[in-house]
């Protein structure tokens, strides 16, 4: 006879987007308690709060300022350890380097990269307490492959990949994965505003978009119980990109 294992809390950055979203219905369909991080987007993220229902609630603040994100986390980690970091917060500024200013190199790579540090690194000592955890960076197939006009967001993402290798080495043994997804082409606001179908037919061999929901499936895999012996991979859901 099973025994149910407990309800674990998990803390999505970036959940107010599309894959963000998906990411959160995915673990709370798996009985997660979830925090859904916002920033610009609160009201979005109120609403997914709303149809989780119990199993949600969101968190408001910028992880580019360290001391607003330390506050914020020491206030839910009264109630205990974050189990489960999922970051998924990131944003496009695009333009070829040779025309790419201060202002869209640093912000971009302060969201991804620095935010990453400003939100795990207050996580993984009662992380470590309760000898488990589970951390996903959301990447991009742009950190394998290089993209025109994205050198900016693909070297802050590629650098994620970097930091949860050896992350992986660090926390391997209190029971702490750490991987990164790197999706390719998916529905949403952002590749829709960017490829047209014949231009997804053009990139992709699955000859298609994926789906938020993909992305979060493999997400929600990774953060499972069964999933502990992958640690320090980057996995690519691109259709066969790469």
């Amino acid at each position: 006879m099973s025994m149910k294992t407990q309800t674990r809390r998990a803390l999505v950055t970036g959940g107010s987007g599309d894959i963000g979203g998906a990411i959160c219905r995915a673990l709370a369909a798996q009985d997660c308690s979830v925090y859904v991080h916002a920033n610009a987007n609160a009201a979005r993220a109120q609403e997914l709060a709303n149809e989780l229902g119990a199993r949600a609630q969101t968190i408001a603040f910028d992880v580019t300022d360290a001391d607003a994100t330390r506050t914020a986390l020491e206030q839910i980690l009264r109630d205990g350890a974050i189990d489960i970091l999922v970051h998924n917060a990131g944003i496009h500024d695009d333009a070829p380097l040779a025309g790419m200013t201060d202002t869209q190199w640093h912000r971009v790579i302060d969201v991804s990269l620095h935010g990453f540090f400003h939100v795990a690194q207050p996580l993984l000592l009662p992380m470590a307490r309760g000898k488990f955890g589970r951390i996903v960076c959301v990447s991009s197939v742009a950190a394998q492959l290089g993209n025109r006009g994205q050198v900016n967001y693909a070297a802050a993402k590629s650098a994620l990949h970097g930091a949860v290798k050896s992350l992986a080495r660090e926390m391997a043994s209190r029971g702490i994965t750490a991987n990164a997804v790197a999706p390719g082409v998916i529905e949403g606001r952002l590749a829709n505003a960017a490829f047209d179908a014949q231009k997804i037919r053009e990139l992709v061999p699955a000859g298609r978009a994926g789906t938020p929901g993909e992305v979060a499936a493999l997400v929600a895999f990774l953060c499972s119980d069964a999933a502990a012996y992958i640690n320090g991979q980057v996995i690519g859901v691109n259709g066969g990109m790469i």
